[in-house]
């Protein structure tokens, strides 16, 4: 059998790939050798681009700042300095504080994109840009390529080093934890804003985190998160285990993901670390453009980890997911099953924040105008399990009277087209059928429905029905009289025999044992059954 010319070309590039493909894997499982073996001689590390350009090289374990720490073993740890602004900084100072006292330790700089203007760093300090260049290796830019030590020191911009010996005592603290739940620890800056020990809980199924105060001021406080300015000691392998090891902004970052996996924080009282640049600004507006990309870089954070909803330890809220100006966090529902249930999530909180909302508006415009009406479906349900929204709707069902329609201004003419009220609710007759929607914003199309019904020899009827098997007339006493119940912060009205009303609408047992919209699609997980009971 003859092969021709290209298929001997695509025979050679398949054989090159998988030679390419090879090698790289070798590597990667050597360099994880060697970091378990630290401590038994010198090794090679990928030393990255210097601050003034130049390609990769690499360098011996006893050369250019990896000289050996004592008796010929090289150095335990690497000192990390992540949070630095480009347009001032004293990145180079941090770097010859500690390279005076402890020239041996790797000193690492790590930005997202190279700096301007270029940082000046002393012998031995090296920069890391973590953003992909067509030039170069993959590994140029992945961070644990280049921290070959068993242990990383995470400080803070304009700090300095005035105990020499304070690596190994926070080294002593780590490993005598014998590797537990505490697989950090951390020691204050001076001068500086207090570090405040506080317990996080990530909810990522309601996609909120929440900070509250832990007990503080006595030494070895352990915690889940910090607050504050302080230097953190981590091992190696556990800081490249995470998903962003190296996120900004890096406390909320750090601390989100090591909650998630049950580690937490010793925080120590001493030693300290000094901290004489003050203030780290020399100007309002450089601490006004540092305030202000904070800002923006924690929204990023927030969003990229799937945070909406930030309660902070002194009872403020962060929210980070949609709003009037926005449209909602998911898009067209499929299947009655939204895609975040996909993900094993809820309803995100601005969206219940923002069906809240609007509920209560829809509401204080019906009572106001003499519109007699009712929580239906699956908004009573939520009602009469724990008196709010289901946490995995997305919208808001009510009934009404149709004859009650023309008593209403924002009803009466919408025979066609719609109506952006002077509050931004957009009111509209619904393209599906004969009903009214009212959406949060003309951005943001979250909303509540409201289903015209009229009675019909004692039954409750209505001219538009969906597919949905709990979407059946009923008898007109369940609405004689309404009653008062509390619905999403507010009193609304709802059926006067609200069980037997959900059994003749959903079937027996629907309260107590809750189930997603679809559960041929997606099925609740049991264990949260009994949680909204």
């Amino acid at each position: 059998m003859r092969i021709s010319l290209c298929q001997g070309l695509l025979t050679g590039a398949i054989i090159l790939n998988l030679l390419i493909l090879y090698y790289v894997s070798r590597a990667q499982q050597q360099m994880m050798e060697k970091r378990k073996e630290l401590g038994r001689g010198s090794r090679r590390t990928v030393r990255p681009a210097s601050p003034f350009g130049g390609a990769l090289g690499v360098i011996g374990g006893e050369h250019g700042g990896m000289a050996a720490e004592g008796h010929g073993r090289s150095p335990r740890v690497t000192v990390l300095l992540r949070e630095f602004e480009f347009f001032e900084n004293f990145v180079g100072d941090v770097a010859n504080s500690f390279l005076r006292q402890r020239p041996e330790l790797p000193f690492l700089a790590v930005a997202d994109t190279f700096p301007y203007p270029p940082l000046v760093l002393p012998d031995g300090a090296r920069l890391l840009v973590l953003s992909p260049s067509p030039d170069q290796p993959p590994h140029a830019h992945r961070p644990e390529f280049h921290v070959q030590t068993e242990f990383v020191l995470l400080v803070p911009d304009g700090v300095e080093l005035e105990q020499p010996r304070v690596f190994e005592r926070l080294i002593k603290e780590l490993e005598g934890e014998g590797g537990g739940p505490v697989r950090l620890v951390a020691v204050p800056v001076l001068a500086r804003s207090a570090v405040q020990c506080l317990h996080l809980r990530v909810n990522l199924k309601e996609w909120t985190a929440t900070y509250s105060p832990a007990a503080s001021g006595s030494s070895g406080s352990v915690c889940t998160a910090l607050q504050g300015d302080a230097v953190v000691l981590i091992r190696t392998e556990d800081l490249f285990n995470l998903s962003v090891p190296l996120g900004r902004p890096l406390f909320p970052a750090l601390f989100v993901q090591t909650t998630l996996r049950g580690w937490k924080v010793k925080l120590l009282e001493s030693p300290c670390f000094s901290a004489n640049h003050r203030p780290l600004f020399s100007s309002a507006h450089n601490q006004w453009k540092a305030d202000t990309r904070l800002k923006e870089a924690t929204g990023k954070l927030m969003r990229s980890f799937g945070l909406k909803r930030l309660l902070l330890p002194e009872g403020k809220e962060q929210w980070f997911g949609c709003s009037k100006e926005t449209p909602r966090c998911f898009g067209t529902v499929q299947d009655d099953t939204p895609d975040y249930l996909y993900l094993d999530r809820w309803t995100p909180p601005c969206c219940l924040r923002a069906l809240r909302e609007t509920t209560k508006y829809v509401i204080n415009v019906l009572e106001s105008s003499g519109v007699r009406y009712w929580l239906e479906g699956g908004s009573l349900l939520g009602a009469v399990r724990h008196q709010d929204i289901i946490p995995w709707d997305y919208d808001v069902d009510l009934g009404i009277y149709l004859e009650d329609v023309p008593n209403c201004d924002h009803l009466k003419s919408l025979d066609s087209g719609s109506l952006v009220d002077a509050n931004g609710y957009v009111w509209e007759r619904a393209v599906e059928g004969d009903f009214y929607r009212v959406q949060y914003s003309e951005a943001n199309h979250l909303h509540v429905d409201l289903w015209p019904f009229y009675p019909r020899n004692g039954v409750m009827t209505k001219d538009t029905w969906t597919e949905h098997k709990q979407d059946v007339e009923f008898p007109e006493h369940f609405l004689q009289p309404l009653v008062p119940m509390p619905f999403a912060g507010i009193t609304a009205y709802g059926p006067n025999n609200q069980r037997a009303f959900l059994e003749l609408k959903f079937g027996e047992g629907v309260i107590e044992n809750p189930q997603y919209p679809n559960p041929m699609k997606k099925r609740l997980d049991r264990r949260f059954g009994s949680v909204f009971l």
